[in-house]
């Protein structure tokens, strides 16, 4: 392991979707964005839907979208135990887009048989996607 990288690693139920070593990562916790560094002290976060941020070994920036989950860090290792996540660059924007849309319009109905809160964790979770893609956020 290289002198300012520690080992990060991100799984879903389906899948373990990154394990490598990164200089830094910023997380959506449910207090605010958590920062880590190599050498961070222990912790336990929640976290909320949002961009999960890190710089690889090399220095490049890379997005992923997460809806939610928990992240450990302790011993130079940050694991991130997450609903569902998906790398920026494999983001369908069109369908994101579409999910965006079709949130916002339940939001904007005055109907009693919509769910409100089900619509708002819709429009997040597109609106993440849209983020980690870097598309243009309406």
């Amino acid at each position: 392991m290289a002198e300012n990288t520690f080992m990060l690693e991100i799984v879903t139920p389906e899948q373990i979707l990154f394990k490598n070593e990164v200089q830094f990562l910023v997380a959506p916790a449910v207090e605010g964005e958590l920062g880590v560094m190599r050498n961070h002290a222990p912790i336990v976060a929640a976290l909320k839907i949002g961009v999960l941020r890190y710089k690889d070994a090399t220095g490049t920036q890379q997005k992923i979208a997460i809806s939610g989950g928990f992240m450990e860090v302790v011993d130079n290792k940050a694991r991130v135990l997450a609903e569902t996540a998906e790398h920026g660059h494999e983001v369908d924007v069109l369908r994101a887009r579409a999910a965006a849309d079709r949130a916002k319009q339940r939001l904007n109905m005055r109907d009693e048989n919509i769910n409100y809160a089900r619509a708002q964790l819709s429009m997040q979770r597109a609106m993440a996607r849209l983020k980690a893609a870097e598309a243009k956020v309406d």
